[in-house]
């Protein structure tokens, strides 16, 4: 009787073993590497515009490279620092994310007398996402058919044009007040909560230009409901070459959107490099890169410690044009 005690003993051990032994896999599933839930994805744009349609195809790539859903929310307003002041208030614990960039990170720490929150500190920046010139385009009402004609028309009419944005802070709204200074000339700001709402404003004839990322103003541009007059990076982009870059006119005029993956501040080291391999991914990918390419966009990986060095230089850099333009939100 013993031995068979003993026997079912060992039987007992040795199949809890095994059985344990199967669980472990179970068990690490269960826990799993980040991330083994869905992803909340802030745009702090309202939907409709470049950065919403951009935002949603590189959410797409993380969700078919991490195994979970990434679920775009657009909370736009003031420019996009409504959005990432409630990024910056969520839990750092990777399931919140949002869209950082130029706008909030590097325009706004110059415009603004007052931000809810600090652009450096209060953010963990994951990596650049990628890089967007902007189009000059005109109601089809304004006669200028070039940038030096609308420049000739701005002068001898001070005050009495005015150009839409996505909202002060934007590059929309900074490539204007650069237009402005190196142009001599005078035009109203109006902001706008988005690029869309400005580009309908824009096709009611409320306003006569605006400053729109290419893809916006392409949609408008290419069946003729508004007139392309220049792009803003330093060289024409090959999504429409027939379009003159406004430094052929106004050398040295150069602005160009940029973003990034960015979460709250002191997110996990072990969760930041997960995010960091997984947007080297979708971002080095051959696919996503030909979508970005298709409208005007250029997909530009940087490491966390690269992005957040890049930042700083881009602060840097526009601080002196953002206070010579006289732009200042209190």
């Amino acid at each position: 009787m013993t031995a068979i005690i003993r026997a079912v003993r060992r039987r007992t051990l040795v199949g809890g073993i095994a059985a344990a032994a199967l669980a472990a896999p179970a068990i690490v599933r269960a826990q799993g590497t980040y991330p083994n839930k869905s992803v909340r994805y802030i745009n702090p744009f309202p939907a409709g515009g470049a950065t919403d349609t951009l935002s949603r195809l590189f959410c797409a790539k993380m969700a078919e490279l991490s195994g979970q859903q990434w679920i775009v929310e657009n909370k736009g307003g003031s420019g996009g620092n409504v959005g990432m002041d409630a990024l910056a208030k969520t839990e750092a614990d990777g399931y919140t994310l949002g869209l950082g960039g130029i706008a909030s990170h590097a325009i706004s720490p110059t415009l603004y007398a007052k931000l809810p929150f600090n652009p450096r500190t209060d953010f963990t920046f994951v990596s650049t996402m990628w890089q967007l010139p902007n189009m000059l385009v005109v109601n089809l009402d304004v006669p200028a058919k070039s940038v030096a004609e609308l420049i000739e028309l701005l002068r001898k009419n001070p005050g009495k044009y005015s150009y839409g944005s996505a909202g002060s802070g934007t590059t929309l709204h900074l490539s204007g007040e650069l237009f402005k200074i190196m142009a001599k000339v005078d035009m109203i700001h109006v902001p706008y909560r988005g690029a869309a709402p400005a580009m309908q404003d824009l096709l009611a004839g409320q306003i006569h230009m605006i400053f729109d990322n290419i893809p916006g103003a392409l949609a408008q541009s290419r069946p003729g409901k508004v007139r392309p007059l220049g792009v803003t990076s330093a060289q024409r982009t090959p999504v429409v070459p027939d379009v003159p870059a406004i430094a052929e006119t106004l050398p040295g005029f150069d602005i160009n959107s940029w973003t990034t993956l960015t979460g709250p501040a002191k997110l996990p080291p072990d969760v930041l490099a997960r995010l960091s391999d997984l947007s080297k991914k979708a971002l080095e990918s051959e696919d996503l890169k030909a979508k970005f390419l298709d409208l005007a966009a250029t997909a530009i990986w940087r490491s966390p410690a690269d992005t957040l060095a890049y930042r700083d230089s881009e602060e840097a850099r526009l601080a002196p044009i953002i206070k010579a333009s006289g732009a200042r939100v209190e």
